[in-house]
């Protein structure tokens, strides 16, 4: 794969970034792609590996020697039919995927890995530039109609599958406009929404059927749909925050970050958000606790808006810069991550726990803070204890808490159609067939397997649509 001497002859590029000082005046992607002879040159890295780690970290198994080397060879049309057979919407994973293929990368041992997600994001753009992406329409329409609930990754990879397969798929959406955590959750400075849009406008042409504002459970009932429809896949996500149990916690100026980022996107389309309602940053002083890719967005997001200061709080200690990789490689490693948005401008502290929140005149005004220890006990467990006379506060007007998610809500759709739940508080069903305890509803990704990523969310999708498809089409179905 690729040249067979590369990977000696070439070292590692990646894309670029434009200046910090230049891209937090506006909220469009700022990254500077690679030129076709750079790319040609980082596919030439591609080894021949006896063994390549980089299928099995990739939870769609994208075929990326293949295209990495089709890429050398500059046959990108062929390049894009092998990442398209495998993964729906690369332009998504080619954006905001952590990459755990360049983890596994053989090259990663010597801490130069080949450049897949780059390269996996300059096929598809390219191919959108040709004008190479065309609806697949099917050539039999089936009589089965198919709901999908919710119009994150899982659900859009799901309906998609479905509707080539000649089904007749309406993905409904509680928000107004498709996406899910695509549209709302991540800023438009890491994920350009018109990526989601030209996706939709493909999907609409091959036969699905969108419905935003259509919240079910709440406005419309489950039990409705589930009349309506001959199967129903549920892909409405994790959303269930983690929350602070702290004195203060119910101050005005400590929210939620999916109550404060999806509000900037709504902005930016133009939305009209009540005075009363609207959270911004501009001129204060932010706290995110959470050191997360959500509190990353935070950050990135509160720069934008024009914010005083922003400081990141995380409870967990400082992770290592750089992991051992005769002890790590090829799983992901929890080694020190630093965003575009860290760069951009923000203070951020490990080992630090929240005590309170203190504020005047019921808004937030200061937080209450201590250091932390982390220590393991017999049994290798670790466990936290306060530091004695550590404690110390911040100045804070606003406090934004992305500590991750629990589960799904379960208030509306999930109470109303009365599906089982795990352990966790998630949707109950296994990877062998995505069903849960509800005949003809299946469930994928985060709603079934928890908090995630989005190329988890895509994998569930495509395997939830394999189940539907051979439930629909069983004999005892026809």
């Amino acid at each position: 794969m690729g040249k067979t001497t590369g990977f000696m002859e070439f070292t590692r590029q990646e894309r670029a970034y434009s200046p910090a000082s230049v891209r937090i005046q506006h909220y469009q992607e700022f990254i500077t792609p690679l030129t076709d002879s750079q790319l040609n040159q980082q596919g030439a890295r591609c080894m021949d590996c006896g063994i390549p780690y980089c299928h099995n970290a990739c939870p769609i198994n994208n075929i990326i020697p293949d295209w990495n080397d089709l890429v050398y060879q500059g046959n990108w049309r062929k390049a894009l039919s092998v990442l398209h057979a495998t993964n729906n919407f690369p332009e998504f994973t080619g954006r905001i995927c952590p990459a755990p293929c360049e983890a596994a990368c053989t090259l990663n041992l010597n801490h130069q890995p080949v450049t897949i997600k780059t390269i996996e994001c300059a096929i598809i753009e390219h191919a959108w530039e040709n004008n190479w992406i065309q609806p697949i329409i099917p050539k039999h329409r089936s009589e089965k109609r198919i709901a999908i609930i919710g119009s994150g990754p899982a659900g859009l990879a799901c309906a998609q599958q479905l509707a080539r397969k000649g089904h007749e798929v309406i993905v409904y959406e509680k928000n107004n406009r498709i996406g899910g955590l695509l549209r709302y959750g991540i800023p438009t400075f890491n994920l350009d929404k018109q990526s989601i849009d030209r996706r939709t406008a493909q999907m609409q042409a091959e036969g699905v059927t969108f419905s935003p504002n259509s919240h079910i459970g709440v406005d419309i009932s489950a039990h409705t749909v589930l009349e309506k429809y001959d199967a129903i896949v549920l892909t409405g996500g994790s959303e269930h925050p983690r929350d602070l149990p702290v004195p203060g916690r119910e101050l005005k100026g400590t929210y939620f970050a999916l109550e404060f980022l999806p509000q900037q996107t709504q902005r930016i389309f133009g939305d009209e958000i009540p005075e009363e309602l609207s959270i911004t940053a501009k001129n204060k002083h932010v706290i995110v606790i959470g050191g997360g890719d959500t509190g990353s967005d935070c950050i990135g997001t509160s720069i934008r808006q024009g914010a005083a200061s922003v400081v990141q709080l995380e409870i967990l200690p400082k992770a290592a810069e750089q992991e051992d990789k005769l002890l790590n490689w090829p799983n992901w490693p929890n080694t020190l991550r630093t965003s575009s948005s860290h760069e951009e401008g923000c203070q951020r502290q490990w080992s630090i726990a929240t005590k309170s929140i203190e504020g005047k005149n019921g808004q937030v005004n200061k937080i209450h803070l201590v250091k932390v220890d982390w220590k393991q006990d017999e049994q290798g467990r670790w466990q936290m204890s306060e530091i004695e006379g550590s404690a110390f506060e911040l100045k804070a007007d606003l406090v934004l808490l992305a500590m991750g998610f629990m589960h799904p809500i379960h208030d509306g759709l999930l109470k109303d159609l009365g599906v089982a739940l795990d352990d966790r508080g998630n949707v109950k069903a296994n990877t062998d067939n995505y069903r849960t305890s509800i005949d003809k509803v299946f469930v994928a990704g985060d709603m079934r397997r928890g908090q995630s990523l989005v190329v988890w969310a895509i994998r569930e999708g495509r395997e939830a649509a394999c189940s539907v498809n051979e439930y629909l089409t069983s004999s005892s179905q026809t």
